[in-house]
């Protein structure tokens, strides 16, 4: 008999979130000097809407002022964290199969689910965490 995998045993625990108050360079230094593509956005410990690499990168513009110097700050100016964030978010708990995050994953076509439990945002899985399982079984 297979066993069952459960979401909790892959997911991200550890998290870097910000909150919708936090400016979007905020976001941008998170994105590269960590290396990671999702920043949960949370008020307290519920998350309230998801800031992705690709929504970061499509607010900023790079030919919006001839002066390069000055154009991150006037891209990071024109736009707030609550305005570029995904909002109305699938979640899924920690019990979710990994074969059900997976089939999830792959219809909606997203890349990352935050994992909810009683209201608090307690992780996030990607579909990188799910190809790293997959290569750890096979």
């Amino acid at each position: 008999m297979k066993r069952e995998y459960f979401v909790s045993e892959i997911m991200t625990r550890n998290l870097i979130t910000l909150n919708i108050n936090d400016q979007l360079g905020d976001a941008k230094k998170i994105f590269e000097e960590k290396l990671i593509r999702h920043i949960p956005i949370v008020s307290d410990k519920a998350i309230i809407g998801m800031l992705s690499y690709v929504d970061f990168l499509k607010v900023s513009f790079p030919d919006v002022t001839l002066d390069e110097k000055n154009i991150e700050a006037y891209v990071y100016d024109m736009f707030s964290i609550e305005q570029v964030m995904t909002k109305n978010l699938f979640m899924v708990p920690p019990n979710s199969t990994i074969k059900e995050v997976g089939m999830l994953l792959a219809e909606k076509a997203f890349h990352a689910l935050p994992v909810v439990e009683d209201d608090e945002l307690v992780g996030i899985v990607t579909t990188t965490d799910l190809i790293k399982f997959l290569v750890k079984h096979m």
